[in-house]
This record gives structure tokens, C-alpha cells and sequence, in this order.
């Protein structure tokens, strides 16, 4: 617990900290394991891939409530790209569509992903938290909740590694999604580090960026959660369940 009147980490030891907390990215969550070594179903991932849309098709909305915070011209031309990353523009159809692209190689329809009829309400309700926080915190906060790119990069380069030999009967043209963000991660974990580091300067706030991180975090692990229940477990999501009633009551 933070006490007052402690000394700030030094700006190298403060990023080793943040760093640390890769030990609780969901890469380690036994779903990812299970996917990453072959274990999956094509149900469960399909499941994933459905249900991981609806986080993708928030990010801009997320990175756009950054933008609306943000004071720092700057930062604001930086951080627009993280919006067009996802949405695409001339030349470039954005990796909204290369995520539609994988869901239709593995077998999903476009239809079924886009209306979100496989999205569960654990995973509707962490990936909602995630954007209103971005609303209502500081940009500098939202930023700092971005940093789970840091680890993101080796979480792609695994399943570019182990997917295409797991799961063959996935589509090669469904990769590009994984392929994109190696490049993109680094360049947006950069800026947003540069951002943290910056602001995040005595013990106390320090503290908080660490607590936000750890909020990110936890966001993306209880995502996995629900899919664990409903593709592991086969226990229904709620909205799968019938409420009987009875005439008369």
C-alpha cells in the first residue's frame, strides 16, 4: 500500500514495474493457452473471434474519447492514428476488417459478427467499462490503459507461430489482422509509455498508473472469463437462457 511521503521510482524503474505486470496479460489466461497450443475447438474459436469483435469495434470509439480529453495538439496528432489504424482510410481498409476477415476464415459468416449475436454479456459489460473509463478519466489516465500493448506483440507473433499448424483449416487471408498489429503495437505502446512516464511523476500517481494498467488488465482477463464459461464449460450466457412463467402470476 502506497504510504505517504514515499520517494518516485526512478523513470527506469517505474517502466520496469509497468513492464511487470506482463505476468497478468491475458496471454496467460488458460483459454489463450489452450488456443495457442492447439487445444481449441473450431466452435471455441470461432467464439473468441466473435466475441473479440466487439472489443475491436470499440477501440476507435475508445481512442476518440481520448482525443475528445485531450488538450496537447501534439499528442492529438499521434494519437488520431490509432483510429485510423482501425478504421482504415484511402488505401487501407483498417483493422475493423481485417478482423471481419478472420471470422470469415474461420467460418464465420460477416452477418453473424457484425450483429453481434455471439457476443456475450460478461464480455459486453468489461469491454463497456473499458470505454467509459476513457470518457471520464484524463487523457493522460486513458493513455496509461492503453499500455497492455506493451505485451501485445508477442501474444500476435504466437498465434502467427502456432495457429496455421494448430488450425489449418483456417484460412491463411485471416492472419493479416495479427500480422498488422505487430508493427502498430510497438509504434502505439511507444507514445503511449512516453505519455506515462512523463505524467505519472511522484509516488502516489505512480501508484495510480499502475492500478490503471491492472484495470486494463482485468478487463481483458474477465473477457476470456465469460468465453470460458459459455465454450469451455458450456454453461449458457444469460441471454441463452428461457425465463419460464406461468399464466396468472
Amino acid at each position: 500500500m502506497h504510504q505517504p511521503g514515499q520517494r518516485p521510482w526512478s523513470r527506469e524503474v517505474f517502466e520496469q514495474r509497468l513492464r511487470a505486470r506482463g505476468a497478468l496479460y491475458h496471454i496467460h489466461h488458460p483459454l489463450h493457452i489452450a488456443m495457442n497450443s492447439g487445444q481449441s475447438s473450431p466452435a471455441q474459436i470461432r467464439g473468441w473471434v466473435a466475441n473479440r469483435y466487439y472489443y475491436q469495434i470499440n477501440i476507435p470509439i475508445k481512442d476518440a474519447a481520448v482525443l475528445a480529453n485531450c488538450d496537447n495538439r501534439q499528442a492529438r496528432r499521434l494519437w488520431v492514428q490509432r483510429i485510423l489504424d482501425h478504421d482504415g482510410r484511402e488505401g487501407d481498409s483498417g483493422g475493423i476488417e481485417a478482423w471481419l476477415r478472420l471470422g470469415e476464415a474461420c467460418g464465420l459468416t460477416r452477418e453473424e459478427i457484425v450483429d453481434q449475436r455471439h457476443v456475450l454479456p460478461g464480455v459486453r459489460f468489461a469491454v463497456d467499462a473499458y470505454v467509459n473509463f476513457a470518457r471520464r478519466a484524463s487523457w493522460q489516465e486513458a493513455a496509461c490503459s492503453s499500455l497492455t500493448e506493451l505485451f501485445a506483440p508477442d501474444i500476435h507473433q504466437r498465434r502467427l507461430d502456432t495457429w496455421p499448424q494448430h488450425y489449418p483449416w483456417i484460412e491463411a487471408e485471416g492472419y493479416r489482422y495479427f500480422r498488422q498489429r505487430l508493427a502498430e503495437a510497438r509504434r502505439d505502446v511507444e507514445h503511449g509509455l512516453q505519455v506515462t512516464l512523463a505524467y505519472f511523476t511522484d509516488r502516489q500517481q505512480q501508484q495510480r498508473a499502475l492500478d490503471i494498467l491492472q484495470f486494463k488488465l482485468d478487463i481483458l482477463w474477465t473477457m476470456l472469463d465469460a468465453m470460458t464459461m459459455a465454450y469451455t464449460h458450456n454453461t449458457p450466457p444469460f441471454h441463452n437462457c428461457r425465463m419460464e412463467t406461468a399464466d396468472g402470476d
